[in-house]
């Protein structure tokens, strides 16, 4: 192997960069790059080792970008070359962005992110395998949306996979996005009134907030205007670990006395923008929702539930409630880098003719072993569908836990890494 491109404590790694079709159904039409960090213990440098390949949440987020030697990679080195592949639009690959696409239309914009979900991230990783491995198979794991791409990539290529691993991450093969949000709303809730009752004073400080951007406009250090609907969106970290307690701090702090008065922390406005990702990462605003559709249009599924549930619509004389990872089509108007995509979102809204994703008779036969980790308070990949699944999946053993919220493998990822590879290696000498 050539001399490492930088050094960890421990660890070696090494870039590579692929030119993969943008449409895999036309190899030879418009390429896109493909980034992967590769990444090995140096007590293994030059040792013949497997490769696992993660993958990411999202849609739309590049990979991790390790500091240290820690968490389920150091679990992993010790038998794996580790290959952290950020999909296609993220990341160093191709990232897609509203200046990237400026030069084309709405239609054309719409067109070229329909080959961003996780059928094109599966054919990017096959393509790949054989130009590291050959025909060689490799083991590969899947955070959050990443378990949607390890589920289709057993549905489409199980024979490029000798192990698989799930973290917070096993969705529904067959559900709509509708039915997935009308469970996902009740986590909020739940979520929301654990915070509320766990912080006495949260809900004073959230509406006196609330009640200040309305009455004078205040704006972002990313230059939008704060709006009620914008602050809500703080909840979607309520389900990570740490995240309720980033909310509550940033909380604290958000109104302070000047000699002018009452004003917004301008702190708070800046970290307000580091806890919402939509203005750099579109794609997870542009896709979120078609990760679920299947030969049906999601229509704003999310802005479809809500209408079911009022309480989520803040009145001064209502408690004031956050939302979760919910997609709504103002963002498309209110986030300065969504709204030249607005029309594109559209139009990807309206899609109906979205290839089906799964292949059920595949994963009802499946023999590559699957081990899953399943977090019972999981605000975002609900727990009862992760449960319908893994008993349409052969194979795949999972570990249900209230340990752990979403984000576990990032918090405890040895610990969790290495009770699944264990539930894995007994379940393949079965």
């Amino acid at each position: 192997m050539n001399t490492a491109d930088f050094y960890l404590p421990e660890v070696n790694a090494y870039k590579h960069f692929f030119d993969l079709p943008l449409d895999h159904s036309a190899p030879t039409g418009e390429q896109i790059q493909i980034f992967a960090r590769e990444l090995v213990h140096q007590d293994k440098v030059g040792q013949e080792l497997p490769y696992i390949v993660y993958f990411q949440g999202g849609p739309g987020f590049g990979a991790m970008r390790p500091s240290a030697n820690s968490g389920w990679i150091k679990r992993a080195l010790k038998e794996f070359r580790v290959l952290l592949l950020d999909q296609r639009g993220t990341g160093l690959s191709t990232p897609v962005n509203a200046t990237g696409m400026s030069h084309m239309s709405a239609e054309q914009q719409a067109e070229y992110l329909t080959h961003f979900r996780a059928d094109s991230i599966i054919k990017d990783a096959e393509l790949i395998r054989n130009q590291l491995c050959g025909q060689q198979p490799w083991a590969i794991i899947g955070q959050s949306f990443g378990g949607f791409c390890v589920l289709k990539y057993l549905s489409d290529a199980p024979h490029g996979i000798s192990e698989a691993y799930i973290t917070g991450g096993i969705p529904s093969l067959t559900r709509p996005a509708t039915e997935v949000y009308q469970a996902t709303y009740q986590r909020v809730l739940q979520k929301n009134h654990a915070f509320f009752e766990r912080f006495s004073d949260a809900q004073a400080l959230v509406r006196q907030l609330a009640q200040h951007i309305t009455d004078t406009p205040t704006y972002l250090a990313t230059g939008e205007q704060l709006t009620v609907e914008m602050l809500q969106l703080l909840g979607i970290n309520l389900g990570m670990e740490q995240g309720p307690e980033a909310v509550y701090y940033l909380l604290e702090q958000a109104l302070i006395c000047s000699p002018q008065g009452e004003i917004v922390n301008p702190l708070f406005l800046a970290h307000f923008s580091h806890l919402l990702d939509y203005n750099t990462n579109p794609i997870f605003a542009l896709l979120h929702e078609s990760i679920y559709c299947q030969q049906q249009a999601s229509n704003w599924a999310a802005q479809q539930v809500q209408e079911l549930h009022p309480e989520f619509n803040y009145q001064t004389d209502m408690p004031f409630l956050f939302t979760g990872e919910m997609i709504y089509p103002w963002f498309f108007e209110q986030f300065a880098n969504l709204k030249p995509l607005q029309q594109a979102a559209e139009i990807l809204a309206a899609k109906q003719d979205w290839p089906m994703l799964y292949d059920l008779e595949q994963l009802a036969n499946n023999q590559v072993p699957v081990a899953a980790a399943i977090y019972s308070e999981d605000m975002y990949v609900e727990m009862q569908y992760s449960l319908e699944t893994s008993k349409q999946v052969n194979n795949l053993t999972y570990w249900l836990t209230s340990e752990y919220e979403h984000n576990g493998i990032r918090m405890d990822g040895e610990k969790i890494f290495d009770k699944l590879v264990a539930l894995n290696r007994k379940q393949a000498l079965r």
